[in-house]
């Protein structure tokens, strides 16, 4: 099957949606740093309007990506997705997904505690599933603290103000599943779900 433009830049707005929500940055900020509205700025990230290049190059400098990795296609028929580390206010994300919308899958990399840049509690739409795979977090949440280790797993409504990081000495590494429109990642049987050791749940 031919990969027409039109397919192309439908991909453009999750990956500027994506590449924002990896930055903990708002559209107001974004806005601020490329001399773009927020309006507009909104309305690529939901594919309400056309990108041009004269607009997503202040983007891909704003985001520290090049310009083709806004806008390239997969190749066709290949599986495999190449992966792209994308840094920011000192913790590593890399994509493992590469289709737009519904839940997006990343690896996370939080550098060890007290060696990433103090950031306040964030707020925004969505649902947020992550799995530690090493090293200590710390999550955040509302007015409560967790610290999870390797093999535990958190899910929350992202609406609920949250902060995560390592907790320890070494880098923290998580596989993060997060849903932009509030999609759950249904990993259990609905007979099994429920909040119990390595596992926390928590709902608006």
């Amino acid at each position: 099957m031919n990969v027409t433009p039109e397919d192309v830049l439908a991909g453009v707005g999750p990956r500027l949606r994506a590449l924002r929500r990896a930055r903990n940055t708002s559209l107001a900020a974004l806005a601020g740093e490329t001399g773009l509205t927020s309006s507009t700025l909104s309305r690529l990230e939901t594919g309400k309007l056309r990108p041009t290049l004269e607009q997503l190059l202040p983007l891909a400098r704003a985001h520290g990506v090049p310009l083709d990795d806004l806008v390239a296609a997969p190749p066709t028929g290949d599986p495999r997705i190449h992966l792209r580390p994308v840094r920011r206010s000192g913790f590593t994300v890399v994509p493992l997904t590469r289709r737009p919308g519904g839940i997006q899958a990343y690896k996370v990399i939080y550098p060890p505690a007290g060696k990433s840049p103090t950031t306040t509690l964030q707020t925004h739409d969505g649902y947020e599933w992550f799995y530690v795979l090493n090293g200590q977090v710390r999550l955040v949440l509302g007015d409560q603290e967790y610290q999870l280790g390797p093999g535990e797993a958190a899910e929350f409504d992202t609406r609920i103000p949250h902060q995560i990081g390592s907790a320890g000495t070494q880098p923290a590494e998580l596989l993060t599943l997060f849903g932009a429109q509030g999609e759950r990642a249904h990993l259990s049987p609905p007979s099994t779900l429920g909040t119990g050791p390595g596992r926390l749940d928590a709902r608006s």
